[in-house]
């Protein structure tokens, strides 16, 4: 077995360019913690040798180099010709590739509503039924990801286009826990201990939040994270379905009360470093900042995974600075909900070996292979993948947020028209930090969407 592997990886190296070190696999095959049975089994059940595979997304640079890492082994095990190309202009370049008929096998999309597009023009190709039941199965909160990847055909029925690979989570603390430690402070479970602990901060003098929405052109941005969560941790799940889709207006109680329920945090100038009237005008890469001055401007700054990259240098994740789950509500038992976002891949271009990529992801080693790399920042809400390959401590217990979800919704502003998730919405989260009032500034947004219709 692994005499045909290495062999089928030194042509590859030389036919598809993939990434690989002298001809070999970045890890080899039967060494460390990986599921190597499953890569044995999928390499003895599928040939593939001489088709070539054509895969477009959105990755260019290290983010590139870690896919096709990743890929070398489904060459390495189908004896296929991978080809990745990677573009930062993939939304506009698959929809001129698809309408053109030269479209690649498989698209990487990074927004679900672009492969709902493609999927009703009839551009995409169904992944079937067996493999919607496996993701169910085998993913956290796995009819979530379901629901994620399925859109209506060219015919108006509905059906699994989207199998998401490689996920992001935005519903996190991040904190400093020597300050936690020196002020006796525990990382709180639930939203209730969360609200309480924020009293109890500001009882001993101290700031318990910073928040800033500044960002250029996009101010506003990360008040929309901040609904989203709290929608999904005051409503249940069907609820946040429908007010993206505008089936729930914004101006529907539930949806303004969670708006409202933002403003709880950032109009209360007690709790917010530099009282609220600084919100809208704190950048949100300056905001984070005030954990780590000294002392604290600040203990908490609610933000999605990649935030890290604006600590102050030298920040060691998991010592300096660490995270914990933004916690739902004990008492409305809607289970452990994530925000978060990530990639699709879908068949654009069928062909057998297409299938066959799609069967590879479905395997552990396909996931633990990306979760053992610096590169990418993969994280996987499949169940059966080993956690102890994470490359960093970190990952891991980023990891471990998805898979404990019961709960999985894409970021919200996202699904929304463009005029509203990345416009109304962005600027009506700023007039609300203003001092506007929920219901007003909910609707001056479902106006704006109204007038999109």
């Amino acid at each position: 077995m692994k005499k045909t592997l290495f062999a089928g990886v030194g042509g590859l190296a030389l036919s598809a360019g993939m990434a690989t070190a002298g001809g070999h696999l970045m890890f080899n095959p039967g060494e460390g913690e990986f599921n190597w049975a499953s890569f044995e089994d999928f390499a003895a059940n599928n040939d593939y040798s001489g088709q070539q595979i054509t895969v477009f997304g959105p990755w260019l640079g290290p983010d590139q180099e870690a896919v096709e890492k990743v890929l070398a082994y489904f060459a390495a095990a189908t004896g296929a010709d991978v080809r990745y190309t990677g573009s930062d202009s993939f939304e506009q370049q698959i929809m001129v590739d698809a309408e053109a008929g030269s479209a690649p096998n498989v698209a990487v999309f990074p927004q679900p509503g672009l492969a709902a597009d493609l999927a009703a023009r009839g551009f995409l190709t169904p992944l079937g039924e067996d493999t919607a039941s496996w993701m169910a199965a085998n993913y956290a909160a796995g009819q979530s990801w379901v629901d994620l990847g399925t859109y209506k055909d060219e015919s108006g029925n509905s059906q699994f286009f989207g199998f998401a690979y490689k996920a992001d989570v935005k519903s996190l603390v991040w904190y400093v826990p020597e300050n936690f430690e020196d002020a006796g402070y525990e990382v709180p479970e639930t939203m209730e201990e969360l609200k309480a602990l924020t009293d109890q901060m500001v009882a001993d003098g101290e700031t318990p939040w910073c928040i800033g929405l500044g960002s250029g052109g996009a101010t506003g941005w990360p008040a929309t994270d901040w609904v989203e969560d709290l929608l999904l941790r005051t409503q249940p799940p069907a609820v946040y379905d429908g007010w993206v889709t505008n089936e729930i207006p914004f101006t529907d109680p539930r949806i303004v009360a969670a708006i409202d329920e933002f403003g709880y945090f950032a109009r209360n100038d007690d709790y917010v470093a530099g009282g609220a009237g600084a919100v809208a005008s704190t950048d949100f890469r300056d905001s984070p900042k005030g954990l780590f001055s000294s002392p604290p401007q600040c203990y908490m700054h609610r933000q999605a995974s990649f935030i890290p990259a604006f600590f102050p240098e030298g920040t060691e994740v998991g010592l300096d600075a660490d995270f914990f789950y933004f916690p739902a509500y004990a008492e409305k038992d809607l289970g452990s909900p994530v925000l978060g976002a990530g990639t699709l891949w879908a068949i654009t271009n069928d062909a057998p070996v297409a299938h066959g990529l799609i069967d590879f992801m479905q395997t552990p080693i396909a996931h633990e292979l990306w979760m053992a790399q610096e590169g990418g920042g993969f994280l996987t809400p499949y169940t059966g993948a080993n956690a102890d390959v994470y490359v960093t401590d970190v990952r891991r217990a980023l990891g471990e947020v998805l898979t404990n979800a019961t709960t999985f919704r894409f970021d919200g502003s996202d699904l929304m028209p463009g005029g509203v998730g990345a416009g109304s919405f962005w600027t009506g989260m700023v007039d609300y930090a203003g001092g506007k009032p929920a219901a007003d500034v909910a609707a001056e947004i479902q106006s704006s969407w109204d007038s999109l219709k």
